[in-house]
């Protein structure tokens, strides 16, 4: 198993897009993004298992959306009416196998990225 890889972050405006990427070297049951901003915990933020059922923090849903395309080994979360409060590093996660109750979990997880940081201004 490979290190997935994080790509898409940036700095946007609130109300603004960005679309994050995760290679990953196989198709996981469970992938997922997870974000971390200065001094709080990480927090699940989305997660697909079986390629169709997803999963979102309260705090996200109706703004993000978790998808997955498995030709190209690619996990994405697009985030659109960003807000400051989703300023953190976010982090793409995979397992081999999933642990149900524990999908939005950190303890979940077996693979992680190096992160990408997103950055929303008011």
């Amino acid at each position: 198993q490979v290190q997935p890889v994080e790509s898409g972050g940036g700095s946007v405006q609130a109300g603004g897009s960005l679309k994050l990427s995760c290679v990953r070297s196989d198709n996981s049951a469970c992938m997922a993004w997870f974000r971390q901003a200065p001094g709080k915990e990480r927090e699940g933020v989305a997660a697909i298992s079986g390629g169709y059922s997803t999963y979102y923090n309260a705090s996200v849903k109706g703004r993000f959306t978790i998808s997955q395309d498995n030709a190209k080994n690619t996990l994405y979360l697009q985030m659109n009416s960003l807000k400051p409060d989703d300023t953190a590093t976010y982090y793409c996660a995979t397992t081999p196998v999933c642990r149900w109750g524990f999908v939005l979990q950190p303890s979940g997880y077996s693979y992680w990225g190096q992160g990408t940081q997103v950055t929303v201004s008011s």
